[in-house]
């Protein structure tokens, strides 16, 4: 499956899909959030396939929602969707309508934004390159950071992730790092590697064993989404 905005290819049981918008430095609008949803929903029903590899063409893995573009609805979708962030503002939905439950692992970048913030936390394993900057902007856009806060709080980020949640303000891949929030701290250059050595250390292990982890974490994302949406 291939489509301009998210490209699937798949290595024996490891499929890469690969986010490709990068003069827009992965800017997710409408058409990029259904490519990426439909490449996800490809992946959980591929037989052949047991782990994904989720990384962005081009100089970031993404700077989240395409607000520009968003902005540019007729007025009555900026009022059903709740401003111009629109219906795929929630990356949890993305990764919670699958049926086999198969690991992701996240291979980010450059800059990781917004609602590419949530989609990174989201997936089940996140390995970063050296330098990556990350920003929960929708602290500063008024629209409030509790749910990247409460991913955060599930990989342990704890008063490290309070900050960067309330303040909005930039962070290192370093200090993701050091404050538990990623896997693998890459090299420059060296992102996609560490991802595919996760993902054949995952590939080697009973499938029905590593699945039924994914989906006993991903229920508890879940539960802590819609308990935070509901405060």
């Amino acid at each position: 499956m291939t489509r301009e905005t998210a490209l699937y290819e798949r290595d024996g049981a490891i499929v890469t899909i690969t986010l490709n918008r990068p003069e827009k430095l992965n800017a997710f609008d409408d058409a990029a959030v259904e490519a990426l949803s439909e490449a996800l929903a490809c992946f959980d029903t591929d037989p052949d396939a047991n782990v994904a590899i989720l990384h962005g063409a081009g100089r970031a893995f993404s700077t989240g929602a395409d607000v520009l573009r968003r902005q540019l609805r007729p007025r009555e979708e900026l009022e059903r969707f709740g401003g111009p962030q629109g219906r795929g503002a929630d990356s949890g939905r993305l990764f919670t309508h699958a049926v086999n439950w198969k690991p992701v692992v996240a291979a980010v970048h450059g800059y990781v934004m917004g609602l590419a913030v949530g989609i990174a936390l989201d997936c089940d394993l996140l390995v970063a390159e050296a330098g990556t900057r990350f920003q929960i902007t929708e602290t500063s856009r008024g629209l409030g950071g509790s749910v990247y806060w409460g991913l955060m709080r599930l990989r342990g980020a704890g008063a490290f992730g309070d900050e960067v949640a309330l303040t909005g303000r930039w962070f290192t891949a370093e200090e993701a790092a050091a404050a538990g929030v990623i896997n693998r701290l890459a090299p420059a250059g060296g992102h996609l590697e560490a991802a595919r050595g996760l993902a054949e250390m995952l590939n080697a292990n009973p499938p029905l064993s590593v699945r039924s982890t994914v989906r006993a974490r991903r229920r508890e994302i879940a539960r802590v989404r819609s308990e935070l949406s509901a405060a």
